[in-house]
């Protein structure tokens, strides 16, 4: 399964990896919390960290995705131009939940270090059963955002922490 709206890592700038970086140690605070392992951010267009969540679905809401509590976040404190200046950093790509939310709201691009045909893949070869919603990547659901990555490696080390989560490693 190839991953039609990915960009190569080459794409990213040294900046939008350290904003990355920031994702998977959210990741890594999810997951040791309990939680699966996501972290997302909002980063003005000035290069402010706006809001940073990471997943807490553990409590038995599995909306509670980071990438939806930035959509939330954003409608309600950003005029529509700061929204579609900001950039939403995340350490998974938006599962389509989180990608139409992104679009309804209008913020701006997306920049993952993993990808979700990644995440598909890495649940099958450890025979994990697949989730309740496919796998979409976000131009699917929101052909109209730009989207970078993943990142290849930053991705690695989501594998790890998805290995993880799953008692793999």
């Amino acid at each position: 399964m190839t991953d039609p709206a990915a960009r190569p890592n080459a794409a990213l700038t040294d900046a939008e990896r350290a904003w990355l970086r920031r994702c998977v140690d959210l990741a890594e605070e999810a997951l040791a919390a309990g939680d699966e392992p996501f972290g997302s951010l909002l980063v003005d267009a000035e290069g402010t960290e706006l809001f940073a969540d990471r997943n807490r679905v553990a409590g038995g809401d599995d909306t509670q995705h980071p990438e939806f509590a930035i959509a939330r976040w954003a409608a309600e404190h950003l005029s529509p131009a700061q929204r579609a200046a900001a950039t939403v950093f995340t350490s998974g790509e938006h599962c389509p939940m989180c990608a139409a939310a992104h679009a309804w709201v209008g913020l701006g691009r997306i920049v993952y270090a993993s990808s979700a045909v990644q995440l598909s893949a890495w649940g099958q070869e450890w025979g994990a059963p697949a989730g309740p919603v496919a796998p979409l990547p976000i131009q699917v659901v929101a052909p109209g955002v730009e989207v970078a990555g993943p990142d290849a490696e930053l991705s690695a080390e989501i594998r790890e922490l998805q290995a993880r989560a799953r008692g793999i490693r």
